[in-house]
């Protein structure tokens, strides 16, 4: 069996156990991926729908079918100009909303609020395999990504043991994951402040 037959069983094996504790994942699902923004918009849409109903039917008076294209743009620059740690907890402002987006909800500290609850209940936690993400080369893509309501939080870079090592996986990340290549375009999911959280390399 060759080692990528047996990442590709790695893998497997971690979306398995990630769908069987309340996380989405399909095969396939990559092909949602936005590599321009570095969403998952299927999920960023779906949370709104499901928290904010009323927002999103604002949106979609005033953008109507570039609402989810204008969204995204929208929460790109903020990723981009804010990082994704502030953008996650402070929203995203929208011309015509009176308040701003939130884009998660984390857990709070004491179960009181009903509403509360039942946002944080609501979260839309994804992990996606093989994401082609990169502007720069089209072919290259990470093992896996995992999104909190359609913004990537972390990348997984995954090695079997049996010919490569974790450090190979730190060697990729280190040498052929430029964020910012000389003379191309910023690569938004490995970007800082504004791409994934963090970025594991997994043995």
């Amino acid at each position: 069996m060759s080692t990528l037959h047996k990442e590709l069983h790695f893998e497997a094996a971690i979306c398995e156990h990630l769908l069987a504790n309340g996380w989405l994942y399909a095969e396939g699902d990559a092909a949602n991926y936005d590599k321009q923004n570095a969403l998952y918009l299927p999920d960023l849409m779906a949370w709104l729908e499901t928290t904010q109903p009323d927002s999103l039917q604002r949106l979609n008076k005033t953008h109507g079918a570039a609402t989810g294209k204008n969204l995204a743009e929208r929460v790109r620059k903020n990723l981009n100009d804010r990082g994704t740690l502030d953008v996650l907890r402070r929203g995203v402002e929208m011309l015509g909303l009176a308040k701003p987006l939130f884009l998660v909800q984390f857990k709070p500290a004491l179960a009181i609020n009903p509403v509360i609850q039942q946002h944080y209940a609501a979260n839309r936690l994804r992990v996606v395999r093989q994401v082609h993400h990169s502007l720069n080369k089209g072919h290259e893509s990470i093992d896996l990504v995992l999104f909190v309501n359609g913004i990537a939080v972390a990348t997984l870079e995954l090695k079997s043991e049996f010919t490569q090592s974790v450090e190979d996986a730190v060697d990729q990340y280190r040498y052929d994951r430029d964020p910012a290549p000389k003379g191309g375009m910023v690569e938004p999911l490995l970007s800082f402040p504004g791409g994934a959280l963090v970025h594991f390399a997994v043995s």
